[in-house]
């Protein structure tokens, strides 16, 4: 069975660091100290008092004074790596965490989880070639040598980096290097982690160049793993669960996050709030459990995304620019059905086709469904998305009629905005529906913010702000002053209904009538 050397990178909190240790070793497996030089060396003094008699517990034999994006990082975690490897024979896996990192599973699963394949867990993407790095310089990173903090000398830092791009010099890759970057929180086996440390006893070079890199610990060892260990033999990807703002800071997680964290598909999760008291003693109680069963839902970036996207700027997109000029038609009425249960649309819209002749096609750029053959432009929602008023414009042609209709989902208005600003006719109709509980489960579940195994209680919490997000997506199509809007209601009676539904299709009332004599429009 596999047995994990913990190799924890901290410098605060000494107490939260003994506990951590202390937690870890319960079960059989071991930890490696470093505590950043730059702390107090009383809080250094304690965690070391505390530990001395646990012989699972070892310490870097030199302690570094760390700073973000520099070197000292690497250095800590190399000098913890190699007091692990001489201090614990046993130990199978050797796995990077921080103080704010805390275990989110059973050591019982952990265990299963490595013995049930013999490879490494390290993010390790081709620096030049991904889109891992969001902001910031890139190349220059690596072509430039950095000798100040970019946090704390900033004017130094750019100043020096300037002054080499004037003076030409950059510097090459080392030889036989493909640079990788990824994560710095790596789960490596025994015979990877020996590898790694003879490799930087034979290639100085390669040590030199990383010790004047910018931010190494995203990619020293994401390189270095890639050279000494077959590609099969590497998941590329961390087992520490984390994720970032759009502003490159990591998330916070607090007490109500604790089901969502057991939730996710990994072993330990990082940042948690040194507030989270409460959250930090379950957890800690988790590790030592047994038989303990994960329901694996792996909802989390999804709900993060979700709720942090509310009413930002960036709902709305421009209209492509090889559209702009681009247009319908000015002769021809297009009607757009816009409703959130797909259902209760697809419904009438069968309704529609039986009373009149007017085509319809519905939810053609939410869902793969049938289209008639257009040349290609049909196959994908992706591709019909890109092409939308070429698309539609050959779909008037294919039904040879100056009417069509289609149907939208009320989240797409930026189809909203671009069709009814075309010189066409373009008529918009909103389904009012009723929303339970039990529909806005299954819509979290349908649109990725659960899976569904995702226990009720992740989900519940979520309900109003969905609630809010679906009335918000009514609301602004009423804002919007569309030239032509109707709406009916699921709490509207027949004849109110029918003159919303006649004026949307140019009908005359008896007809609409007919369309919503259906008794189960509305059910669900």
């Amino acid at each position: 069975m596999s047995k994990i050397a913990f190799i924890l990178l901290t410098h605060k909190d000494p107490e939260a660091v003994i506990r951590q240790a202390e937690t870890l070793t319960s079960t059989g497996d071991f930890v490696s100290i470093h505590f950043d030089a730059r702390a107090k060396a009383a809080d250094f003094a304690r965690i070391e008092r505390a530990l001395a008699g646990n012989p699972s517990v070892t310490f870097a034999r030199r302690r570094r004074k760390c700073g973000w994006g520099e070197w000292s990082l690497v250095d800590a975690t190399l000098e913890a790596v190699k007091a692990a490897a001489g201090a614990f024979p046993l130990a199978t896996h050797f796995y990077m965490l921080s103080g704010d990192c805390m275990q989110i599973k059973t050591a019982e699963f952990a265990h299963r989880f490595l013995d049930a394949e013999d490879v490494d867990y390290i993010e390790s993407f081709d620096f030049f070639a991904s889109d891992w790095i969001k902001t910031g310089i890139r190349e220059e990173r690596l072509h430039y040598r950095h000798f100040f903090n970019e946090r704390t000398q900033k004017k130094w830092f750019y100043r020096s980096l300037d002054w080499q791009q004037r003076l030409g010099l950059s510097r090459p890759v080392p030889p036989g290097l493909r640079v990788m970057i990824g994560s710095q929180w790596w789960c490596l086996r025994r015979e990877t982690i020996e590898r790694v440390l003879a490799f930087c006893q034979d290639r100085p070079d390669v040590m030199r160049f990383f010790r004047t890199t910018w931010i190494p610990d995203e990619t020293f060892f994401q390189t270095i793993v890639r050279h000494v260990t077959p590609d099969a033999q590497i998941r590329t990807r961390t087992l520490t669960f984390l994720m970032f703002t759009d502003y490159g800071l990591p998330v916070t997680f607090y007490n109500d996050h604790y089901d969502l964290l057991l939730s996710q598909n990994y072993l330990f999760a990082r940042k948690i709030s040194p507030d989270a008291t409460v959250m930090k003693e379950r957890l800690f109680d988790l590790w030592a459990r047994t038989g303990v069963g994960f329901r694996i839902s792996n909802e989390g970036r999804a709900l993060f995304h979700f709720l942090t996207g509310r009413g930002r700027i960036g709902r709305r997109f421009a209209p492509r620019f090889w559209e702009t000029e681009s247009s319908l038609g000015r002769d021809r009425t297009l009607m757009v059905l816009v409703c959130k249960k797909w259902h209760v649309a697809k419904r009438l819209v069968a309704q529609i086709r039986s009373e009149t002749a007017i085509p319809a096609v519905e939810y053609l750029f939410s869902e793969d469904s049938a289209m008639p053959d257009l040349g290609g432009i049909e196959r994908t929602v992706a591709k019909r998305n890109r092409h939308r008023r070429a698309l539609l414009r050959m779909l008037f042609d294919y039904f040879d009629s100056d009417r069509l209709l289609i149907c939208v989902d009320p989240a797409d208005f930026e189809l909203l905005r671009d069709f009814t600003g075309d010189r066409a006719v373009t008529r918009v109709l909103e389904i009012e529906c009723d929303f339970d509980d039990a529909y806005l489960i299954g819509h979290a579940r349908r649109i990725g913010l659960a899976a569904e195994n995702t226990p009720d209680d992740v989900v519940r919490p979520l309900l109003t702000t969905i609630r809010y997000d679906l009335k918000f997506e009514s609301d602004r199509m009423v804002d919007a002053d569309f030239p032509m809007f109707a709406r009916m209601s699921q709490q509207a009676d027949a004849a109110r209904n029918a003159a919303a539904l006649a004026r949307f299709l140019g009908v005359d009332t008896e007809v609409a009538r007919r369309v919503l004599s259906l008794d189960y429009l509305f059910a669900d």
